[in-house]
């Protein structure tokens, strides 16, 4: 006879342990004995799954763009962790290679939930290190649900290493329900929501992981693209006066972005209450933040979706960002400032790091020298135009060819390549090296292989490299996540080999703190890449020349020895041009 679910849950609160059990489907449950709740969760062969775990309240209505507020369940509760929930407003069906291979449906402002993965069989008393995954997306799209950052394939690399991990993912507020900007939003402290979601859900993972076997002094915060700013915001959040609820991170193609001191969050800002009727006063006023939250969700929603335009560069997209809210505030000065002045936490290891290609998608198809200074003087457009110049000129077109196909032109190489640089290489390396000099160790790294060129070619867009996102597939342990939709899937052996090292690496990271580990197979003779003296080696992932290299000089290697790091990551991060980057 099997015993009924009260008596299930009260025998494993005593024992510290769970158990699948098969019903409908098989499940789960964790008894929290300090809440007197239970969760129950999903199973699978070798994977505990708990989705949707609320960790704030409904942020809705009165509550919309207010710093969230903690979820507390009723003691007694059984909570239902089976199915996905809702994603945070956002388009739906927003599946776009590469960056998605999900389709948004089902979106509510309650959304404030969270997934827990971890390996069948786990207790309570197992004290696993925590990988906690913030999801990308321009601050505009993305849940913890994505198929292409699922965790499952780490996971079980992790067990095969018999140094299990456990992994937990976030939903955050995005666009104007996430990074809404004014000076009435700032007077009462609501500004920057979408980072305080953040934080609170690494709160609640630190002060709850424990009942699901996770160990709370074992955090490490992972993000990519937007992810990865999140993660550079997190460790920097309220100019490191408060305790950090993490001790390790690591920043995925982004760790800064330009724009976070100017004008492109207010200009989207202006454009929805606009569209919307609601600034009837000023942009500023509490009157415009009344109507705005006065709104229905649906109605506010279209209206981002109606304004929203690319970016302040064409595909670029990133409208929705973080702002300075003051002493006191999340984000208490510029960027740049805090990181010259070590206002940042105190981590003990961080990696940082970029795709080979990683700007290449998001600059259109240049053709010629005017086409690639007209992209930049808008990405950019605190940049005087000499300064533009001069940027340009760090790149000439020379060192560029076309594609082979011809579909690409040489110009668009360049302009991705200084896109990637900026974004992605340099100011990464810039937080690199002050970390360092703070004493943590910082491991830089570059992907250099990619499964998506047959992709692209069957979308009609071949030539574009080794993109952004092209690390998922490898890191996460998931080639077959890409099966799907009639993409053609050939992975061919060194995309097996490079599925396990890299999954490795990750997870001999989020144990150890460092990613290669000569006891698995993990890639080997990765060290930490930047000195006291600002020497940077940044280890090369994948590909034909796998390894660490110096950005320059002789131990540069091939695939560094052509692309002048040194000289051109110097003039981006000066402080000149660092200012008309406005970050």
């Amino acid at each position: 006879m099997r015993p009924s679910t009260s008596v299930l849950v009260h025998l494993l609160g005593l024992l510290c342990i769970s158990q699948c059990r098969r019903s409908n489907a098989e499940s789960t449950i964790v008894y929290h004995k300090d809440q007197e709740v239970s969760y129950q969760g999903v199973c699978d062969n070798s994977i505990e799954t708990f989705l949707s775990i609320p960790y704030g309240q409904d942020t809705g209505g009165e509550h919309r763009f207010k710093p969230p507020r903690p979820y507390v369940p009723q003691p007694g509760s059984v909570i239902d962790a089976q199915t996905n929930g809702p994603a945070c407003p956002q388009p739906h069906g927003a599946f776009s290679f590469p960056l998605y291979l999900s389709n948004i449906t089902d979106i509510s402002e309650d959304c404030l939930h969270l997934n827990i993965y971890r390996p069948k069989g786990t207790s309570c008393n197992d004290k696993l290190p925590v990988m906690l995954y913030i999801h990308g997306g321009s601050f505009f799209l993305g849940s913890k649900d994505e198929i292409s950052i699922q965790p499952e394939g780490l996971i079980r690399r992790s067990v095969g290493m018999g140094q299990p991990v456990l992994a937990v993912y976030i939903n955050y507020r995005l666009g104007v329900f996430g990074f809404a900007q004014s000076t009435a939003l700032k007077s009462e402290g609501s500004e920057n929501a979408g980072l305080r979601d953040q934080r609170l859900a690494i709160e609640w993972t630190r002060d709850n992981i424990a009942h699901f076997g996770g160990d709370p002094d074992q955090i490490t915060i992972l993000g990519q693209s937007s992810g990865g700013l999140a993660v550079g915001m997190q460790i920097m959040a309220y100019g490191a006066s408060k305790p950090v609820p993490f001790q390790r991170a690591s920043c995925e193609s982004q760790a800064l972005e330009p724009g976070i001191t100017g004008h492109f969050t207010l200009d989207a800002m202006g454009d929805v209450a606009d569209y919307t009727g609601c600034n009837t006063s000023s942009l500023q006023s509490a009157e415009t933040v009344r109507c705005l939250r006065g709104l229905g969700m649906k109605q506010l929603q279209h209206a981002q979706e109606t304004t929203h335009r690319d970016g302040p560069g064409a595909n670029i997209g990133d409208q929705w960002l973080p702002v300075v809210d003051g002493e006191g505030g999340f984000l208490p000065d510029a960027p740049s400032k805090l990181i010259a002045e070590g206002r940042f936490a105190d981590v003990s290891s961080v990696m940082i790091g970029w795709c080979e290609d990683d700007g290449n998608y998001f600059v259109g198809k240049p053709k010629t020298d005017a086409d690639v200074f007209k992209f930049f003087t808008r990405y950019l457009p605190a940049m005087t135009h000499k300064n533009v110049r001069r940027l340009l000129a760090l790149y000439p077109a020379s060192d560029f060819s076309h594609s082979p196909s011809g579909d690409l032109p040489a110009q668009t190489y360049r302009a991705g390549r200084i896109l990637r640089d900026i974004v992605f290489t340099c100011q990464p390396i810039h937080y690199g090296q002050a970390i360092a000099k703070a004493g943590g160790d910082v491991y830089l790294w570059d992907q250099n292989q990619t499964m998506y060129d047959e992709i692209l070619t069957s979308l009609g867009t071949p030539g574009y490299g080794v993109i952004h996102t092209s690390n998922f597939a490898y890191q996460f342990g998931n080639l077959s996540h890409y099966d799907i939709d009639n993409f053609p899937y050939h992975p061919n052996e060194s995309d097996f080999a490079l599925r396990d090292h890299q999954s490795s690496s990750w997870a001999s990271f989020v144990k150890f703190g460092h990613p290669s580990d000569a006891r698995y197979r993990t890639l080997k003779g990765w060290q930490p890449g930047v000195s006291q003296e600002d020497d940077v080696d940044v280890y090369v992932i994948g590909g034909p020349h796998e390894g660490l290299f110096a950005e320059d000089g002789p131990g540069s290697g091939p695939v560094f020895a052509a692309q002048k790091l040194k000289e051109r990551c110097a003039f981006i991060n000066s402080p000149e041009i660092i200012r008309q980057l406005q970050y």
